[in-house]
C-alpha cells in the first residue's frame, strides 16, 4: 500500500477554491483508493491531504498523466501559503479496526 501525504497552510478563506483545484469534480480515484482531507482544529487554514492506494509506486506513477498533475499543482498554487511534509510513503503497518485487530 502506498500513501501520498501533503501538509499545506492555505491562504485565509481559500479552502473551497483550493479544494476544487486539488481534486475538482472528477472521479479519477484509482480503484480501491481512498483520499482524506484533515483540518487542524486550532488553525482551519492548515490542511492535511492524504490518499491510500494498493499497488506499487511504479504502477501508480505510470498511470498518472504528468501534464495533468503539473496543471493541478499550478491550479492549487494561488491558494497555498506554504507546504510542510510532502511525499509518497510506503505503508509499513496497518493497525486498527479495518485490520481485524483487537484494539
Amino acid at each position: 500500500m502506498i500513501a501520498a501525504l501533503t501538509v499545506r497552510k492555505l491562504k485565509p478563506g481559500t479552502y473551497d477554491e483550493w479544494r476544487k483545484a486539488w481534486w475538482g469534480d472528477e472521479d479519477n480515484m484509482p480503484e480501491g483508493g481512498e483520499a482524506f482531507i484533515l483540518r487542524n482544529k486550532k488553525d482551519p487554514d492548515e490542511i492535511i491531504a492524504f490518499g491510500l492506494v494498493e499497488g506499487n509506486l511504479e504502477e501508480i506513477m505510470a498511470s498518472m498523466d504528468p501534464a495533468k498533475e503539473e496543471a493541478r499543482q499550478a491550479a492549487m498554487a494561488p491558494f497555498i501559503e506554504s507546504v510542510g511534509a510532502d511525499g509518497i510513503y510506503d505503508v509499513i503497518e496497518r493497525i486498527g479496526a479495518k485490520t481485524g485487530a483487537q484494539v
